[in-house]
């Protein structure tokens, strides 16, 4: 699997991990509702890198990125980074990088990213919670474990989707324009049909529904008390049906308003 990379994809990897570091420096003290999961919209970076210049420079730079991040943010070396979100990344932006190396299109774009989103953040989210309980850091039961590594995964999803969406396409034509040689000719000439614009505005009104009703579902009804029962109950219960409705809501209104923006565009 391993090989060895050309001068370009070294430099690309260098570059990816050295933004990638700044961009997730910038907020990561912005966290999820746990006090833990940093906001984080500079997986666009990795991304794009992805997409331009294959799996192995994301890949690479991503891991190494966050590494040195959040090892400057906690002043030294961050095991529970070591342990999940370097291996967390570098799959996910492998991921991406190698399903739409020589066959881009926006479509396949929004699938691939949406399912690289839940894999990679589902991965990072549960080797956290679980490195955090090795090192005696969080003491939780299983259930409070596979609740919050859930919730954490929800957290990610919902608030790295619409800058992997949104902020992705501009990029890559902004590079494509600056350096054009340097950008996969399937990438340079895609372009956004009208049936691409319905699969994103779908791709953040279905996850959208999903949530708001999961969360409305634990607000109203004895579902909640029924997933998290005692002690879980006051930890996670009230952090976990905010974050549903809060995220879902806002990929709901996110995906409905380029949605109405897509029609009017297209009969512009």
């Amino acid at each position: 699997m391993w090989r060895k990379l050309t001068a370009i994809e070294v430099s690309a990897t260098a570059i990816c991990a050295a933004l990638y570091a700044a961009g997730c420096y910038l907020t990561a003290y912005i966290t999820s509702p746990w006090g833990f999961g940093q906001f984080r919209p500079a997986v666009i970076i990795p991304g794009v890198f992805a997409i331009v210049f294959g799996p192995w420079p994301a890949a690479i730079g991503a891991a190494i990125g966050t590494l040195i991040a959040d090892s400057v943010k906690h002043g030294t070396l961050y095991i529970p980074s070591l342990t999940a979100a370097v291996p967390g990344n570098f799959i996910g932006f492998f991921m991406l990088g190698k399903l739409l190396q020589g066959r881009f299109t926006w479509r396949r774009f929004v699938l691939v990213s949406s399912a690289m989103l839940v894999i990679a953040n589902a991965l990072v989210a549960f080797l956290y919670i679980l490195t955090k309980c090795a090192l005696g850091v969080l003491v939780l039961p299983p259930e409070g474990i596979v609740v919050i590594s859930l919730g954490l995964t929800i957290w990610w999803y919902a608030t790295m989707l619409p800058f992997m969406l949104f902020a992705t396409p501009p990029l890559l034509k902004a590079v494509s324009a600056a350096a054009p040689s340097l950008v996969p000719e399937d990438v340079r000439t895609a372009s956004l049909a009208r049936e691409d614009k319905l699969l994103f505005t779908l791709a953040l009104v279905v996850p959208g529904l999903v949530f708001t009703c999961l969360g409305l579902l634990l607000a109203f009804t004895p579902l909640g008390t029924w997933l998290f029962p005692g002690k879980l109950a006051a930890s996670a219960l009230e952090p976990t049906r905010v974050l549903l409705i809060a995220s879902g809501g806002g990929l709901l209104a996110l995906g409905l308003v380029f949605g109405a923006w897509a029609r009017f565009w297209a009969r512009g």
